[in-house]
């Protein structure tokens, strides 16, 4: 191939000068991502607190670090950065008892709808909050070394995207999703629409279906659309939680596909979800073989430390840009609420015979 694909970005620069993380949730996500990312890239961990006493004591012992007995211990540590891995309704309730002025970095997505959303915005506007959402697939190797072949011209300009999902999900590891009227959009596919956004820029509309599925009491676990971005740009997603016939067709990917080039990324954690096979990158040029990209790292847990980066070095003056700013996140937010509202539309109705 013409083209070093070892040069591309894979990674985000560590602060200089790391301050204490302070992690208000304890769930799942806590335990397979943000501590194991932390923890691999020496980001010092003050303490965690969960509402859940004994998930906090747990947790704490496994990773040798301390567990708060109040919201308000862990709120009291001085100088911290603080890790709200909570579920999207739980935002507005711990966010007006943090510092003016504090770095926070709050799970996805930013609430349950884009009212909620809109509210988080203004709260962390009101406290001069330095506030992101872990939007983190745009931080994972994969995607950031996408998104340095896009810079580099290697692909030319993207015309043809599509992200296509056909596995089966464990939706059982994450309880709290009963019940809730907004389910994968709103907590799965978010994800791929905020990185969507990242390569592409905010769309004008999209076009939406989302529904469940028989062997699941969850709202949906099922969704198809297709985004207008440019005119000559074909965006479109296939997702289907629920390919319950053996792993031989089941399916994470990205296909990107430009006027110089093509990308195809392999989603490998959602495989046999949580522990998950490699992901993979292929890029090509016209005229060229398909190259894979030696990947430095997973989406789970590397990508996590990238958005607590850059948190840290926004909040010390050493990045310029907060990333996944709660001002950015927002725009994914609509996006999703977008989606939502396409999905409770008739479609457009076929003409009867005369």
């Amino acid at each position: 191939m013409s083209i070093d694909t070892t040069a591309l970005r894979q990674s985000w620069p560590r602060p200089s000068f790391p301050r204490p993380i302070v992690i208000i949730g304890a769930g799942g996500i806590v335990t397979d991502a943000h501590l194991p990312a932390y923890r691999l890239a020496n980001l010092p961990v003050a303490g965690v607190y969960d509402l859940d006493a004994e998930r906090t004591r747990t947790v704490a012992t496994q990773w040798n670090t301390r567990g708060f007995e109040s919201l308000d211990q862990a709120i009291a540590t001085p100088d911290a950065v603080f890790d709200l891995a909570l579920p999207p309704g739980a935002h507005l309730d711990v966010l007006p008892k943090l510092p003016d002025g504090a770095a926070v970095l709050l799970q996805k997505p930013m609430g349950r709808d884009l009212v909620e959303a809109t509210a988080i915005l203004e709260l962390c506007r009101a406290k001069s909050l330095k506030a992101a959402v872990n939007f983190q697939l745009r931080f994972s190797p994969m995607m950031l070394a996408v998104a340095d072949a896009l810079a580099r011209g290697w692909l030319g300009r993207l015309i043809d995207v599509e992200v296509h999902l056909n596995l089966v999900t464990p939706w059982h590891l994450f309880p709290f999703l009963v019940g809730m009227p907004r389910v994968e959009i709103a907590v799965h596919s978010i994800h791929y629409l905020d990185t969507l956004r990242a390569l592409l820029g905010n769309p004008t509309g999209v076009h939406a279906r989302t529904l469940g599925h028989p062997s699941t009491d969850l709202a949906q676990t099922r969704t198809s659309a297709l985004f207008d971005f440019a005119p000559d740009q074909r965006v479109t997603f296939s997702i289907n939680h629920n390919h319950d016939f053996g792993r031989r067709f089941q399916d994470a990917s990205f296909r990107f596909e430009g006027t110089d080039g093509a990308a195809m990324v392999k989603l490998g954690l959602l495989l046999n979800y949580p522990e998950g096979e490699s992901d993979e990158l292929w890029i090509t040029r016209k005229g060229d073989d398909w190259t894979q990209v030696p990947l430095q790292g997973r989406w789970f847990p590397h990508a996590f430390i990238g958005t607590m980066s850059n948190l840290q070095r926004y909040a010390a003056g050493e990045d310029a840009a907060l990333i996944s700013s709660v001002e950015d996140a927002w725009h994914t937010m609509a996006l999703a609420e977008a989606a939502f509202e396409s999905a409770a539309k008739p479609a457009t109705p076929v003409k009867a015979k005369p």
